[in-house]
């Protein structure tokens, strides 16, 4: 085996690995999705294992391919942090920002045109369970529903979205501009499927729907990703309660929920011994989007889970 890694070609299996598909990788990359396969092939034989299992429907990472993640983020992160300190360059931030297009995406988006000359890395985990543990050592900044208070760590409000619904295209009530909750009792309605699915939203939408009798459907592996959110759709043939940032869906509309106007409340969380200009550039977008889309606005009869109901 050989005896040394090009850092190049574990830049490029760490974006595969968090989109878990070429195509999407190749676009955050801007490479050709052809060239993209002939690398992570190139690394696959240098490493001597497989490191993704492809199928014409999904990409998956190998037992090896979970190991190697682990370690080429470090060495990525290595070899960029020398190389800002040889330069006097800060460091980058690393945003957890759930899913592609969602909330906290749109506030990262906003925080790059507004520091153009700084690095921000975007992550990818499963709400802030997940990710908390990890801030101050692999994430410097997250986003999800808040954990509460919790020692050594700063949050703020960032939005209140409105929940929607994604139903099938050929569905019955696709046929209305809007939703109401009450028609949503026994369609087998799911709060599982998308980006946006962690447990800080189920929590929270268990609680919406209880008051009403709607039953969520039966438990089953969190769906990510739009093509594989797709293919759910076409297999239950059922609603999917999302968010109004959804990313389009294939087979599928998006429609408001109403009666009543359901709100997530987005937070951002990040250690309170974090100094960094991105971290700046991030709280200045959040405050800009707040005032230009009033994010934090909610009708008077707008729901919202509890605590943060008051």
């Amino acid at each position: 085996m050989p005896d040394d890694l090009d850092i190049r070609l574990l830049r490029y299996f760490i974006a595969v690995a968090e989109e878990l598909h070429f195509s999407r990788a190749a676009q955050r990359l801007f490479v050709a999705q052809q060239a993209l396969s002939r690398d992570i092939r190139r690394l696959e034989d240098r490493v001597g294992v497989r490191l993704l299992d492809r199928t014409t429907r999904r990409v998956g990472l190998t037992p090896a391919g979970q190991k190697l993640l682990v370690r080429a983020r470090e060495l990525v992160a290595l070899h960029d942090r020398a190389l800002r300190e040889l330069h006097g360059e800060p460091r980058s931030l690393t945003v957890d920002v759930v899913g592609p297009g969602l909330t906290p995406s749109v506030v990262l988006a906003a925080a790059r045109r507004k520091a153009p000359h700084l690095e921000f890395f975007a992550r990818f985990h499963t709400g802030t369970q997940a990710a908390v543990p990890l801030l101050g050592d692999e994430l410097d900044v997250t986003f999800g529903r808040s954990p509460g208070p919790l020692d050594g760590v700063l949050q703020r409000p960032v939005r209140r979205e409105p929940i929607a619904v994604l139903l099938p295209s050929g569905h019955p009530l696709a046929e209305r501009a809007a939703i109401t909750l009450e028609s949503l009792r026994g369609t087998g309605v799911c709060i599982r499927a998308g980006n946006h699915a962690t447990p800080g939203w189920e929590h929270a939408l268990l609680q919406l729907l209880a008051p009403f009798g709607v039953d969520a459907a039966g438990a089953h592996p969190h769906v990510q990703g739009v093509d594989e959110l797709a293919q759910h759709v076409r297999d239950r043939d059922a609603p999917i309660l999302t968010m109004t940032t959804q990313p389009e869906v294939p087979g599928a509309v998006l429609r408001p929920l109403i009666e009543p106007v359901a709100l997530f409340p987005w937070v951002m969380i990040w250690r309170d011994d974090i100094e960094h200009p991105g971290l700046r550039a991030l709280h200045e977008a959040v405050d800009e989007l707040v005032r230009a889309e009033g994010w934090l606005d909610a009708p008077d009869d707008a729901w919202l889970p509890r605590p943060e109901a008051g």
